[in-house]
């Protein structure tokens, strides 16, 4: 289903929004709802240009003249039967006001009307495609009623009768079908076609009264193709029960042709003229002045009669503003274009002959709308001149104005004109990231965190040197070089029945340097001045009980100048590297002369 709350804010234009903005205030002042019907919504739904408005209120319509008058509205006619009344409203708006009415017919053409709701008004109408509602009311706004499904016949294209009855009880309905299959080329259902064709033979159109022949006749000159509709209604007879007067054969077709193309044109550019008032001398262009001035009293707006009777001295008017010195630049002949009536431009358009008016209507129509070309965007993004700037569509107006002129034709003109435009520029970004080149300060938690790892090292230090991950902490091997040399005396004052059970129990790889004396390793001690004096010969129980407070005596000292040295150790990884790197190879031939002179001893004793 279409979503009709989008179609009535972009399918109708400005003007028209407008007018149903100012019904609904009236109507809610009043307290009363409000809808949309007839024509409009079929045309909305079928995609038609929407002509014209009829709305309905529930209650007596009539109530509201007086303010829909102040609101802007100028109300042309009225029908007290039905309780409507018709206004036109700025921007060539026309709209009819009625109430919603049930009908009954005691004989044809003799209508009696009764208050009623909305859907009892909608199953009183013609056809079921005209037999539409659309709410304007808060709480319901575009809520479609459709009690005959008359949008299956839109998109059917044809015209379907809401009663059996209704070209008995009102024959002005077959005039209407032949007016909407002129001009939107449907076709009638085949019973609607059946009972048309009836009513035709019977004669039914004798029940038309007055007043519908003056409306439908004065429904003829506001199609947009008039030619089209009154050869069409000819050709079925039903001409000479409204105006025999009025014809095809009367009319100036080849001036209602050009008139249509200047109306066009004037589309194309932004003027939407109602040909109406324009159409009407060419259509009775061959009739006497007796028949004009009784076709002029048939009609049943007679707001029309009077814009019809003072169309010429509007549009001469306008030709000489349009010539003037007033309007001597393209901007100011453009504006004066747009804020003209337009029934006054589309008049003076086809009639005036004039070289003033006419080249400035050729200019209007091919080249002031090429300086929209010459707008220079990519200058005003530049200079921050965004469409999200406050006052930008002015800004363009303006521009569009000077460049029509032939002003602002270098860069440096548009950028004079545009710099009390242009925003200030924003400050520029914080950058958060480290100079380059900027010296990192080392982390004194990664050093305190060595130093604790190298005091936690298990008894025996010089285990923790021979495996892999010693060689991954250089700063540790650097902050303790005197571990080494602890093990070398141990090993030295074992006794041969501690030899003998070695030799008996394999020991892991990591104990085997703990247990043997080094003597290489002393030679390497003195170089970093932390190994001890080499020790006398003395039993291994003595020399344990020495080493034991040597060692605690050691670790206590050993834990400040670690964490005070951390990073200068960081800073000498590399040299560090090289120093493990030597004692553990002076270490590999010292361990094995250990080993060799254990087992040599043990032989001999």
């Amino acid at each position: 289903m279409a979503d009709y709350i989008y179609l009535l804010e972009n399918r109708l234009s400005k003007a028209q929004r407008d007018a149903l903005e100012k019904v609904k205030e009236v109507s809610r002042t009043k307290g009363l709802t409000l809808f949309l019907v007839g024509g409009a919504v079929r045309d909305l739904t079928s995609g038609s240009p929407v002509r014209d408005l009829d709305v309905v209120v529930q209650g007596n319509a009539l109530k509201l003249k007086k303010d829909i008058d102040k609101s802007g509205g100028k109300v042309s006619g009225e029908a007290e039967a039905t309780q409507s009344f018709f206004v036109d409203f700025p921007g060539n708006v026309r709209m009819e006001i009625g109430s919603t009415l049930t009908v009954s017919y005691p004989k044809p053409g003799k209508p009696v009307y009764k208050p009623a709701t909305i859907l009892e008004d909608l199953r009183r109408r013609d056809f079921t495609a005209n037999a539409m509602a659309l709410s304007l009311n808060e709480g319901s706004y575009g809520l479609l009623m459709d009690p005959l499904n008359g949008v299956a016949d839109i998109e059917n294209r044809e015209l379907r009768l809401v009663n059996n009855y209704g070209f008995i009880e009102d024959p002005v309905q077959m005039i209407r079908a032949v007016r909407f299959m002129a001009r939107l080329g449907w076709q009638m259902d085949e019973r609607t076609r059946s009972r048309y064709e009836t009513g035709k033979e019977e004669g039914y159109i004798a029940a038309m009264s007055a007043w519908q022949r003056g409306y439908e006749t004065e429904e003829i000159f506001y199609e947009e193709e008039p030619l089209r509709v009154l050869g069409r209604l000819e050709s079925e007879g039903w001409m000479k029960h409204l105006n025999p007067a009025v014809s095809t054969s009367r009319a100036n077709a080849n001036e209602l042709e050009k008139l249509r193309d200047a109306q066009l044109q004037l589309q194309i550019h932004g003027i939407y003229a109602e040909a109406a008032a324009a159409n009407f001398p060419l259509l009775t262009a061959k009739m006497a002045p007796k028949e004009v001035a009784a076709l002029k009293n048939s009609f049943i707006r007679k707001g029309f009669v009077q814009e019809i009777d003072g169309l010429e001295a509007a549009g001469k008017a306008f030709a000489a503003q349009l010539s003037s010195k007033e309007a001597a630049k393209p901007s100011q002949a453009w504006k004066l274009l747009h804020s003209a009536a337009p029934t006054a431009v589309l008049w003076a358009a086809h009639h005036v002959k004039t070289a003033a008016v006419q080249n400035k209507l050729k200019n209007f129509y091919t080249e002031w709308p090429q300086a929209r070309q010459r707008i220079p965007y990519v200058l005003m993004q530049e200079m921050r001149i965004t469409p999200d700037l406050p006052g930008y569509d002015d800004l363009l107006e303006k521009l569009f104005f000077e460049l029509m002129d032939n002003h602002l034709s270098t860069t440096e003109e548009q950028k004079a004109f545009l710099e009390p435009y242009s925003p200030p520029a924003p400050p520029p970004p914080v950058n958060l990231r480290r100079a380059r080149g900027a010296r990192k300060e080392p982390k004194a938690g990664k050093g305190r965190k060595k130093a604790a790892s190298a005091n936690e090292e298990p008894e025996g230090g010089a285990a923790g040197i021979d495996t892999p991950g010693a060689l991954e902490k250089p700063d540790v091997l650097a902050a303790k070089p005197a571990k080494p040399a602890k093990p070398v005396k141990a090993a030295t004052s074992k006794t041969p029945d501690r030899a003998a059970a070695a030799k008996k129990a394999p020991l892991p790889p990591g104990k085997t340097a703990e247990k043997k004396p080094a003597p290489p390793a002393k030679k390497a001690a003195p170089a970093k001045k932390s190994a001890p004096p080499p020790a006398k010969k003395t039993p291994a129980k003595a020399v344990v009980k020495k080493a034991a407070p040597k060692k605690e005596a050691k670790k206590a000292p050993a834990k400040k100048p670690v964490a005070k040295k951390a990073p200068i150790a960081a800073k000498k990884v590399a040299p560090a590297k090289k120093a493990a790197a030597k004692k553990l190879a002076a270490k590999a031939p010292a361990k094995k002369a250990v080993a060799k002179k254990a087992s040599a001893k043990a032989k001999r004793r």
